[in-house]
């Protein structure tokens, strides 16, 4: 069966009248994989949006009410749990084989009858930002990538954050001093130069769960290789922003990739 292949599809509960959602089985390299999709009401095709979240396993877990909020924008959004979680097959790396479940959701987006073909947006959240930048390196189809708070150095993450240390030891299988081809492999920097589409970097300064230095060093070298890249850094904000500002994020990013070709 092809990566991206829908294998079941449920309708799942949706917290906006304008938004319908299901829950998604896919094929993901040899496994079923799990993911929520969302899509507005309305009917007609509209751009796709890959959702990529953060954390691992139960921590930051899709929440049905945020991939919501981009469908209300306009989009076919789907966004994977990745592998081993919600019943679904496999487990998750932290950026390693699991980068295969956002290849695969890419491709499921490309497949999807209700989207617009030739226009898939990618979007990553947190530990989603190294997966984003991962699947626009890997496929040259993108439209455009946004990183928000997003990780783009897996050496920074290990020394940055005490609290991980354990378990990217486990899931990775060591350290970087040890292993530092595995801390590499996950890290986007080293391959800036095969992304095709156009970056938005959203970050707040005060972010003490990935610090703004991911994202300076993503403008670095995404400039240093000639690519297109903007980006906003809040310097009130931590890693997560207040409601009223969220919103009015959300629009603008929604507006910003509307309008790139």
């Amino acid at each position: 069966m092809r990566n991206g292949t829908i294998v079941k599809k449920t309708l799942f509960p949706s917290p906006n009248p304008r938004v319908e959602m299901y829950e998604i089985v896919y094929f993901s390299g040899g496994l079923r994989v799990k993911g929520l999709l969302a899509q507005p009401i309305l009917p007609g095709e509209y751009d796709g949006f890959l959702y990529l979240r953060g954390g691992i396993k139960g921590v930051g877990m899709v929440r049905p009410a945020r991939i919501a909020q981009f469908a209300q924008e306009g989009f076919i959004v789907f966004a994977p749990f990745y592998r081993g979680n919600r019943g679904g097959e496999g487990n998750e790396d932290f950026a390693g084989d699991d980068r295969e479940d956002a290849l695969s959701a890419f491709q499921l987006l490309k497949q999807y009858e209700r989207v617009h073909r030739g226009r898939i947006h990618v979007f990553g959240f947190s530990r989603g930002g190294v997966m984003a930048l991962l699947t626009a390196i890997k496929e040259k189809g993108v439209t455009s990538i946004v990183t928000w708070g997003g990780v783009t150095d897996m050496f920074l993450t290990y020394e940055e954050r005490n609290d991980l240390r354990r378990m990217m030891k486990r899931v990775i299988g060591g350290s970087p001093n040890k292993y530092p081809e595995r801390y590499e492999w996950r890290t986007p920097l080293y391959e800036v130069e095969e992304i095709t589409a156009p970056v938005l970097i959203i970050h707040g300064e005060k972010d003490h769960n990935v610090s703004i230095n991911h994202a300076y060093k993503l403008e670095k070298r995404l400039k240093e290789a000639g690519k297109r890249v903007e980006s906003y850094y809040f310097t009130e904000f931590t890693h997560y922003f207040p409601p009223l500002k969220n919103r009015e994020i959300v629009i603008m990013l929604s507006d910003w990739m509307k309008k790139q070709e």
